[in-house]
C-alpha cells in the first residue's frame, strides 16, 4: 500500500481546551485594553518606509537585510542574533520571479527544495535535512503550516521578503522540527502611494495577472492600505494538469500615534492545481508530461483563506506590548488515480500496464493562533538589555475522511483515459484530529560594552493532542504532553564587522498516532550545537554567515520490530553541517548571493537494520550562485541581467540507501529592461532543461520503484508597470 509517500507531507491538527482558551483571551484583552487607555498621544505625520534597509519587515532596497524579528521576535540586527538566519529580500523575488515559496530559497545555505518534485499541494524543503517546510511554515510570525493534506500554500507575490531560521526555534515558536523554520512576511500597507501591476505569459500556456496598490488614505497618514491581488491560468509539464489560482490580500493599517499601530492583514486563495505524479523507474522510462491519472477525476482543490491582525503599543521608552494573531481555514477536496505498480513485475518487464490506485480526500482544516509579548528595554551602566515575555495559544484542527481503493490499469502505450471512475467505497480514515498548545516563553537578549551580545531563553509548553476516530475507537487518544525547551547564545561584536558566535538550542515536535498498545507517542525531541561567524563589512554592502553545526533528534518514530503495521519511538538521527552564505550590492549595478552546504547526516538509531545510514532525500553537498547585473547611465540604462546556478548533489530515496538518486546542476537566467516606470523581463529557470529525477521512492520491499520528476525549463515573459 502506497499510502506512506502521500501522508508524508502533513501530519499536524488541533482544538483547545475551554481554560486555555479564556486564558489566552483574557490576556489579550488586557493587553488591549491597556494600549488603548493610554492618554498621551503624539501626532504623527506620514512616514515614509521607502527607501529604508534596516526595517525587519522590508521592503529592502537590495539584495542586504540589515534587521530581522524571526530570529528573536523583537526588532535585533542579524549579526546580534547567534543563530544562522537568512532572509531573501523583495528585490532578490523580483529579480528571481519565483513561482512558489519553495522556489524562493533556493538559492540559500542549508535548504533543499522541492525533495517531492513537482508537487502543487504544498510548500515542499528540507531545511539542514530535515522535512520542515511542511511543519515548519510560519506567516507573519504565526504558524500556516501543513494539516494533514491542507497546505495553506503561499503565493510569492504577497509578500515582502522570506526569512528562514535554521536550528530548533521552539522556544519563541513552540512546537518546530529541529532544523529551523520559515516565516513569510506579507506585504503591508506603506506611507507612500504604490501603484503597481503586472500581466504575463509563460509555459505551458499560464497567463498570469497581478496588482499591487496602496498608500495613505487620509492627510495626516493614520489610515493607509493595501491590496494585492493575482490571477493565474495555467498548466505544468503534466498532460492534463491545472495551475490555476485566484489571490485577493487586502491590508489596513491604523497609525494614530507614533507609539501605537493596528495593522489587519486579509487573504484568501482560490486553487485548482494538480496532485504529484509517481512513476515507475525500473520497467520503462515515460516522458516527465505522462499522467497516470484520470482528467475528469483527478483534482487538488483548495479553498483557503484567513484573517487576522498585529497590534503594537509603547507605553513609553521601556515597555512595549504586542498581540498577534490570525484564524485560518482551508477547504480541500482531493482526488487522485496514481501508480501502483508495473503488472507482472520483474519477470515481464516488455509488459507495457501499471495497475493503480484510488485515493481522496475531503476535509476541512482550521488554524487559529494568538502570541501576546511583553518587551522590556533598559540600561544598566554599560549593559543594553532587551527582555521579551510571551504568553502565545495555537489550536489546529482537521475534519475528515480519506478513501482508498483500486482503479482500472492503464496501458501506457495506449493509455484510455476516457474510461469512467468511481470514487472508492473504502473509508480508511474519519477522524477529527486536534492539538491545541499554550506557551510561555521569555527570552533576554544583553549587549555588553557595546561588544559583547548574550542570549538566553525558555519556553514552557501544553500541548493537548486528541483523536477522535469515528470508524475504530481503538484509534481514539488523547495525549497530553508539557515539554521545557531552552536556548542560550553569546557572541563578540568586532569594530570590523566580525561576529563570531556559540549557541546551544532545543525543540520539540508532537507525533501523531499511537503504537500497537494504544498509548500516544510522546513530542520528538531536537537539540542543537552551533558556532559560526558573521561578517558585515564596512568597505562594501555585504553580509557573510558561516557556521558548523551538530543537530539531533530524539524519540524519533521507528518501525515496530514485533509488528511491522505499528510504530516505537526508540529512533535517532544526527545531522551535522557546514554552511556559508553571503549576499553582496558590489558597485556598478552588481549584486549577488552565493551558497555552500556539506551535510553529514546519518540514521544513529533505528530498530532496522538502517543504522549508519544516510536518511533518505538529504543531499551531501549543495551550492549556488546567482549573480545580477543592472546598467544605471548610459544608452543601455535601465538593462539589467540575471543569471544562477544551483548544484543539489546525489541523495538517496529511501533510509535503507538502496535506492540512489543522481546529482543534478540547474541554470536559471532573467533579462529585464526597466524605463519611465514600465519593465519588461524574462524569466527561466532550469534554461538547459535539464531532465532528472527529485526522488525516488518504494513503499515497501516486494513493491515497484516510483520516481517523480523535478521542474523542466519555464519560460515566463511579463509586462509591469510602477509608479
Amino acid at each position: 500500500m502506497r499510502l506512506g509517500a502521500y501522508r508524508a507531507a502533513g501530519r499536524r491538527n488541533g482544538i483547545p481546551s475551554q481554560g486555555t482558551l479564556i486564558a489566552a483571551i483574557c490576556l489579550s484583552t488586557l493587553l488591549c485594553t491597556q494600549a488603548f487607555t493610554q492618554e498621551d498621544t503624539v501626532e504623527l505625520n506620514p512616514i515614509n518606509i521607502e527607501g529604508q534597509t534596516d526595517s525587519p519587515i522590508g521592503p529592502d532596497d537590495g539584495y542586504i537585510a540589515k534587521n530581522t524579528t524571526t530570529g528573536s521576535k523583537t526588532d535585533t540586527p542579524l549579526r546580534e542574533i547567534p543563530q544562522s538566519v537568512s532572509v531573501v529580500t523583495r528585490k532578490q523575488l523580483d529579480d528571481r520571479q519565483p513561482g512558489q515559496l519553495e522556489d524562493a530559497l533556493s538559492y540559500l545555505a542549508g535548504v533543499t527544495t522541492s525533495p517531492w518534485g513537482i508537487d502543487q499541494r504544498f510548500d515542499q524543503c528540507l531545511i539542514r535535512g530535515f522535512d520542515l517546510c511542511t511543519s515548519a511554515i510560519y506567516r507573519d510570525g504565526l504558524p500556516q503550516k501543513v494539516i494533514d493534506f491542507s497546505g495553506f500554500k503561499i503565493e510569492p507575490y504577497g509578500l515582502e521578503r522570506v526569512e528562514v531560521l535554521k536550528g530548533p526555534s521552539s522556544v519563541l515558536y513552540g512546537e518546530n522540527e529541529p532544523g529551523g523554520m520559515v516565516n513569510a512576511i506579507s506585504k503591508r500597507p506603506t506611507g507612500t502611494p504604490i501603484y503597481d501591476g503586472f500581466l504575463s505569459y509563460g509555459s505551458f500556456n499560464t497567463v498570469e495577472a497581478g496588482l499591487d496598490v496602496g498608500g495613505p488614505i487620509d492627510d495626516a497618514g493614520v489610515w493607509s492600505y493595501r491590496l494585492t491581488g493575482l490571477v493565474r491560468n495555467g498548466e505544468i509539464q503534466t498532460d492534463y494538469s491545472r495551475n490555476d489560482r485566484i489571490f485577493v490580500a487586502p491590508a489596513l493599517t491604523w497609525q494614530p500615534d507614533a507609539q501605537t499601530s493596528l495593522t489587519i492583514l486579509a487573504n484568501y486563495q482560490w486553487d485548482r492545481l494538480t496532485p504529484i505524479q509517481f512513476l515507475p523507474a525500473e520497467y520503462r522510462n515515460l516522458p516527465r508530461n505522462f499522467f497516470t491519472g484520470s482528467p475528469d477525476f483527478d483534482r487538488f482543490d483548495a479553498n483557503h483563506g484567513s484573517i487576522g491582525y498585529q497590534f503594537s503599543h509603547e507605553f513609553d521608552d521601556n515597555w512595549t506590548v504586542r498581540q498577534n494573531l490570525r484564524y485560518s481555514q482551508q477547504e480541500t477536496d482531493y482526488r487522485q488515480l496514481y501508480y501502483g505498480e508495473w503488472l507482472g513485475g520483474p519477470d515481464m518487464i516488455n509488459d507495457h500496464t501499471m495497475a493503480r490506485t484510488l485515493f481522496t480526500v475531503e476535509e476541512t482544516a482550521r488554524l487559529f493562533s494568538v502570541d501576546n509579548q511583553a518587551e522590556y528595554k533598559a540600561n544598566f551602566g554599560s549593559v543594553e538589555n532587551k527582555l521579551l515575555f510571551g504568553l502565545d495559544y495555537n489550536r489546529q484542527s482537521v475534519d475528515g475522511q480519506n478513501g482508498y481503493g483500486e482503479g482500472p490499469p492503464l496501458d501506457t502505450l495506449d493509455p484510455d483515459y476516457s474510461i469512467p471512475i468511481t470514487p472508492p467505497s473504502l473509508i480508511i480514515t474519519d477522524r477529527v484530529q486536534t492539538i491545541s498548545q499554550v506557551g510561555l516563553y521569555a527570552q533576554n537578549q544583553s549587549k555588553i560594552d557595546d561588544h559583547w551580545i548574550l542570549t538566553l531563553g525558555g519556553r514552557q509548553a501544553w500541548v493537548d493532542n486528541t483523536n477522535r476516530d469515528r470508524l475504530s475507537s481503538a484509534g481514539s487518544y488523547d495525549q497530553k504532553d508539557h515539554p521545557f525547551t531552552g536556548n542560550i547564545g553569546v557572541g563578540y561584536l568586532f569594530d570590523n564587522g566580525l561576529t563570531p558566535y556559540a549557541s546551544y538550542a532545543e525543540s520539540f515536535t508532537t507525533n501523531i498516532g499511537q503504537s500497537q498498545f494504544g498509548g500516544a507517542f510522546q513530542p520528538s525531541l531536537g537539540k542543537q550545537y552551533e558556532v559560526g561567524v558573521k561578517y558585515e563589512p564596512s568597505f562594501f554592502p555585504g553580509f557573510i554567515t558561516a557556521s558548523l553545526f551538530d543537530l539531533r533528534k530524539t524519540n524519533v518514530l521507528a518501525t515496530d520490530p514485533s509488528d511491522p503495521l505499528f510504530q516505537v519511538q526508540t529512533g535517532e538521527v544526527r545531522h551535522r553541517g557546514l554552511e556559508i552564505e553571503a549576499n553582496a550590492d558590489l558597485a556598478f549595478g552588481l549584486s549577488m548571493t552565493a551558497a555552500y552546504t556539506y551535510l553529514d547526516a546519518e540514521i544513529t538509531s533505528d530498530t532496522t537494520d538502517v543504522v549508519g545510514n544516510r536518511p533518505s532525500m538529504v543531499p551531501e553537498h549543495q551550492a549556488s550562485l546567482w549573480a545580477n547585473y543592472e546598467v544605471g547611465n548610459g544608452t543601455l540604462e535601465g538593462l539589467s541581467v540575471g543569471a544562477g546556478v544551483r548544484y543539489i548533489g546525489a541523495s538517496f530515496g529511501d533510509n535503507a540507501n538502496a535506492v540512489s538518486v543522481p546529482g543534478r546542476t540547474l541554470v536559471d537566467a532573467a533579462l529585464r529592461y526597466k524605463k519611465n516606470g514600465w519593465q519588461a523581463a524574462l524569466n527561466v529557470s532550469n534554461l538547459f532543461d535539464k531532465t532528472y529525477y527529485s526522488t525516488c521512492y518504494r513503499a515497501g520491499s516486494n513493491e515497484d520503484l516510483s520516481c517523480i520528476y523535478g521542474e523542466g525549463r519555464v519560460i515566463k515573459g511579463s509586462l509591469s508597470m510602477k509608479f
